[in-house]
């Protein structure tokens, strides 16, 4: 299809984010006649099109060429533009082949070996965690896609790595008709995204496509504790194995009784050792050990096994999950800004081992709050919601847990926080929103939480 394309016409990228960047630059060093655009008005776009102007790429910030999108041969998109936006919507109109990033650098990327993962929670940590396992057995390995570097980016470099561990979105998922993963990987599901998907059913479909490429090769990694992901693949082509926390019969799960991890009928690390915080990480790092242990069969050997304990007791997870930001006055305060769902923001909750403050608000993704009454009964001393989401939140929660609705700034919830915790107590950014009412996204978010934990000046 790519390689179609290229000698057709010129190939327009719509979205200059990291993504839209990456993925011109890529085209262009193959050989395609490249037109990068993206209608935002930012200084963060501006600079990205004069960049690409400057390596002789043709690129547009704060406006589109609709014409000249109009006669492109195919249409290459970034996973932050909405389907419904206008150079999408003339695209399909006119019959124009649309991909996204993905399915750009899968095809420079021919031949590579990649772990898939995709699912409503845990994605990133379980990607983070695979390539840092994969390089514990001595592979160059890298991790890409959802998680923070364009998929194009490793495409653009001169040395090919030996495997990828790869994040996919839905929305990722929805626009790379080629991906066939090595091993996939599906974490779990629960709603998510219902402010651009019109149903869950929607969503869930996207989260499918996982599978659309299902050979006999074929290798699926999915959680026997979740019905739904179960099902989702039932009937594919391949084989499946199953992590669990309560199944005692898959082939990756948590044994109470020696408090052990347990990979192919063997103990391979005390549930003591890991260094992630929640019943959550367990199911996250048996996915990820199971994957690499059926990637290949050479992973599973003595030396190999202790090579992942080892691995993942080094493990220290990544910013804004379940992240330790300070220790104040006796006070834990715990970043958990990457919960931008309710499903996420429950198993946050439920990790918590001290009375916590809990920060929850930001822009609504159109969820119910009600699914959090029981965590926050058990584990919340007081919830403030905050935000554009607080009405509707107080209104969800108000009654079954203490809770104030508090300010129209961030600074203004964090006094609050600070004020209402005691020594002993933790505060829990775990908002079940996205960010865009105060935050350009969550990493903002989270560093904000954690500068004004710390005081920082």
């Amino acid at each position: 299809m790519i390689a179609e394309a290229k000698g057709r016409g010129e190939i327009a990228v719509i979205g200059l984010g990291r993504s839209g960047t990456a993925a011109a630059r890529l085209l262009a060093r193959d050989g395609a006649r490249v037109y990068a655009t993206d209608a935002g008005g930012s200084e963060a776009v501006a600079t990205a099109a004069a960049a690409l102007r400057a390596e002789g790429i043709a690129a547009d910030g704060g406006s589109h060429d609709m014409a000249r999108i109009r006669g492109a041969a195919l249409l290459v998109v970034s996973p932050g533009v909405p389907p419904e936006a206008l150079p999408l919507a003339m695209a399909r109109e006119a019959g124009i082949r649309i991909v996204g990033e993905i399915e750009v650098a899968l095809h420079a990327l021919r031949g590579v070996p990649y772990i898939a993962v995709t699912g409503t929670n845990g994605k990133s940590t379980v990607t983070a965690l695979l390539a840092h396992l994969l390089a514990a057995l001595g592979h160059r390995a890298v991790a890409a896609g959802n998680i923070g570097r364009a998929l194009s980016d490793v495409a653009l470099q001169d040395e090919r790595p030996d495997w990828i561990a790869l994040e996919v979105s839905s929305f990722q998922l929805h626009d790379a008709p080629g991906l066939a993963p090595t091993v996939g990987v599906l974490t779990n599901l629960s709603p998510d995204h219902l402010d651009r998907y019109p149903s869950v059913d929607a969503y869930y479909a996207d989260k499918a496509l996982l599978y659309r490429n299902a050979s006999a090769e074929s290798r699926w990694v999915v959680n026997a504790d979740d019905r739904l992901a179960l099902d989702l693949g039932l009937g594919c082509a391949g084989t499946r194995w199953a992590f669990s926390r309560r199944d005692q019969h898959a082939t990756a799960h948590d044994e109470a009784a020696r408090d052990a991890l347990v990979l192919f009928k063997r103990p391979l690390i005390t549930r003591a050792e890991l260094p992630l915080l929640g019943w959550h990480n367990v199911e996250n790092t048996l996915a990820a050990l199971l994957a690499v242990m059926v990637a290949d069969p050479a992973h599973q050997s003595k030396d190999a096994r202790a090579a992942l304990a080892e691995a993942v007791r080094s493990f220290r997870g990544l910013p804004h999950r379940l992240e330790i930001v300070a220790d104040d006055g006796g006070v834990r305060w715990i970043n958990d800004s990457k919960a931008t769902n309710v499903s996420s923001a429950r198993v946050a909750i439920e990790a918590m081992t001290r009375p916590t403050v809990v920060l929850l608000g930001g822009k609504h993704k159109g969820e119910p709050y009600t699914a959090l009454r029981e965590p926050l009964r058990a584990h919340a001393k007081l919830v403030i919601a905050y935000g554009e989401a607080a009405p509707l939140v107080a209104a969800d929660l108000a009654g079954d847990v203490p809770l104030e609705q508090c300010g129209s700034s961030f600074e203004d919830v964090m006094q609050r926080a600070r004020a209402a915790a005691e020594p002993g107590d933790a505060v829990l950014l775990a908002p079940a929103c996205s960010s865009f009412d105060m935050f350009t996204n969550y990493e903002f978010r989270g560093n904000e939480f954690r500068r004004l934990a710390r005081r920082d000046a």
